[in-house]
């Protein structure tokens, strides 16, 4: 393949590099049926810079971009600058594979990289199914579920009522130990890092904003010790 480059900038590197975290985390949602490819298109010969699941492919990373992806790169910037494509292909071995090309801007707009998703569709339909169950040992956390809040104070108030009853129904802790329970829980999981968090949980609690503050502050300096 002809070499081709692009200079990039400080910015498009950074840009490019805070995709290959996504890449992860797609990966361990969707399965092993998934290939992600992410491309910098600095250097054509040599544009794969991140890639997850590549036996689907036979790529490793340092591999270089495919004409098939600059084919689609071509049609999706003659698409009313759709950034993004999907399509039917198949990798050396003839197996058939649904893909997207989907186009990384950088600093000045202008197209840096490309994220590429292949799904292998010879994958077992067991495996498929098997992503949806749980294999391993779920996030440590003692919440319930994830609060879908309309706004700031549906999603304090929602949080504060769950740690409350979380904490009331816990009798291992001391009756005059509870509100610090619940606002070292509470702070554990970022709700003071919320607007008017504060004001809100001492109202919901019936104590004062200092008292909230005392506690914050106390937790914090223990969590530096």
């Amino acid at each position: 393949m002809n070499e081709e480059h692009m200079s990039l900038t400080y910015t498009d590197r950074l840009i490019l590099e805070s995709y290959k975290n996504m890449l992860e985390g797609l990966s361990d949602y969707l399965g092993d049926g998934y290939e992600f490819v992410l491309h910098s298109l600095e250097n054509y010969d040599h544009s794969v810079i991140k890639i997850i699941n590549g036996f689907h492919t036979g790529r490793t990373e340092g591999a270089p971009i495919t004409d098939l992806a600059l084919s689609m790169l071509e049609r999706i910037n003659g698409k009313d600058g759709a950034g993004s494509i999907s399509y039917y292909t198949k990798n050396k071995k003839g197996e058939p594979l649904k893909s997207a090309t989907i186009t990384i801007s950088g600093e000045r707009g202008r197209t840096i990289g490309l994220l590429c998703i292949n799904f292998y569709l010879n994958t077992p339909f067991t495996d498929v199914v098997s992503t949806f169950c749980e294999q391993k040992a779920p996030l440590s956390t003692s919440q319930s579920g994830e609060n879908f809040a309309e706004n700031i104070d549906d999603l304090i108030e929602s949080a504060v009522a769950e740690v409350r009853q979380e904490v009331y129904e816990n009798y291992a802790v001391p009756a005059n130990c509870k509100n610090k329970e619940i606002l070292r829980i509470l702070a554990s999981r970022g709700i003071f890092k919320l607007k008017d968090s504060v004001a809100k949980t001492a109202k919901l609690l019936n104590i004062s904003r200092n008292t909230v503050y005392m506690h914050i502050r106390n937790l914090k300096s223990a969590s530096e010790q």
